[in-house]
């Protein structure tokens, strides 16, 4: 059965996100709690996968690479999850999401050129059956990017 998170979590899952080497000592020290205590609840929250502990990218450090935003229309949008479920299991998607909106679905992906995007959506993606179409930006210059955003707000 998975917990909900409580206040002792949260403030865990923070430290966390702002340097994941953090000692558990440390984030003890800095909530009054014991080492063990925090031990037991980041070991409890990965097993319940509530949160993951991984190294990010800093996108701004990829000179040769762009991040590329494709919006993808389902024929029907009964189809959608379905599509984003084969969508998840492309290893250069490194966000899948059904929408509610401009498109059924949105991926996200690192591309070289206009040219590598072309050829990534075409032999990729068009071809998914329930594909009706698709719609790619190309991001230029981000003025923010916080690869926490993912964290948890309630």
């Amino acid at each position: 059965m998975t917990r909900k998170l409580d206040a002792v979590d949260r403030e865990i899952v923070d430290r966390l996100a702002l340097d994941a080497r953090t000692s558990n000592s440390q984030i003890a020290e800095d909530l009054g709690v014991s080492e063990g205590t925090v031990r037991a609840r980041i070991k409890r929250m990965e097993a319940e996968k509530q949160i993951r502990i991984t190294a990010v990218t800093n996108i701004d450090r990829f000179q040769s690479a762009t991040l590329a935003y494709i919006w993808i229309e389902a024929e029907r949008t009964d189809q959608a999850r379905g599509i984003a479920e084969v969508l998840s299991g492309i290893p250069e998607l490194g966000f899948v999401g059904v929408m509610l909106g401009r498109s059924d679905i949105l991926a996200i992906t690192m591309v070289k050129n206009t040219e590598h995007l072309a050829q990534f959506v075409h032999n990729r993606i068009s071809c998914i059956p329930g594909v009706r179409s698709t719609e790619s930006t190309l991001g230029v210059n981000f003025v923010k990017h916080d690869y926490r955003m993912a964290r948890i707000v309630s």
